[in-house]
């Protein structure tokens, strides 16, 4: 729960100079309401909704961040961090189709959690969209790599068939997260069958990286644009 702050002034005015402490305390308010607002509403959530939900008024979050995509981008860098994490840990698992489940399930259950999160990991939105999704896949490499080498993935897998894998289940979240948050669950199992050594051969190659770029690209219906 975001902390208000008793003696913030909504209608702020240039004579009331806040202190170096209260400065600060405001800047954390407002990150840790951005998490929980990002969380909740996704990426469409805007500065008013930021700094109300910290008990701010909008003119302290822009003495702070020149806009929504300023204060968005620290948040996305910490969840994207969190990724990247998870994959460090599924990578010193010993056995690697373990850790290549481990690793899709916890990545799953964080964008159950997280809206914002989901968002980032489908690329349905604009800015630092290339720039997240390379730090999102590059783990994916030498997960499949490592179980493909163990004999327990396909040898015709790749990287992009694992991401687009979470594309397709952060979409069933999506689309199912009043009713079922839960649903990818039912469909993880299935795929990651289809993964396993010794399933029937693609009909189709993979796509390269650029074309899983691409892919992701084409796949926004509805940019949200967060430098406003």
């Amino acid at each position: 729960m975001v902390t208000i702050v008793a003696n913030e002034n909504r209608g702020e005015n240039s004579s009331s100079r806040p202190t170096r402490k209260d400065a600060l305390r405001n800047r954390q308010l407002l990150i840790q309401s951005a998490r929980e607002v990002f969380a909740v509403r996704g990426l469409e959530a805007s500065m008013d909704d930021v700094a109300n939900h910290a008990g701010l008024g909008v003119g302290t979050a822009y003495r702070h961040f020149a806009n929504k995509h300023e204060l968005a981008s620290a948040i996305f860098d910490t969840a994207v961090d969190e990724i990247v994490e998870l994959a460090e840990r599924a990578l010193a698992m010993p056995d690697p189709w373990d850790g290549l489940v481990t690793f899709l399930e916890a990545t799953l259950n964080a964008q159950t959690l997280n809206r914002a999160l989901r968002e980032i990991l489908s690329g349905i939105y604009e800015d630092d969209r290339d720039r997240h999704n390379a730090r999102i896949t590059a783990p994916f490499a030498p997960l499949v790599e490592r179980a493909k080498a163990a004999g327990a993935l396909r040898a015709d897998a790749e990287p992009s068939d694992v991401s687009l894998i979470v594309v397709m289940l952060c979409t069933i979240a999506d689309a199912s997260s009043e009713t079922s948050p839960y649903l990818w669950r039912r469909y993880l199992p299935m795929m990651l069958a289809g993964l396993r050594n010794g399933a029937a051969p693609m009909p189709v190659p993979a796509l390269t990286p650029e074309q899983l770029r691409l892919a992701l690209r084409a796949r926004v219906r509805r940019p949200v644009r967060i430098g406003d």
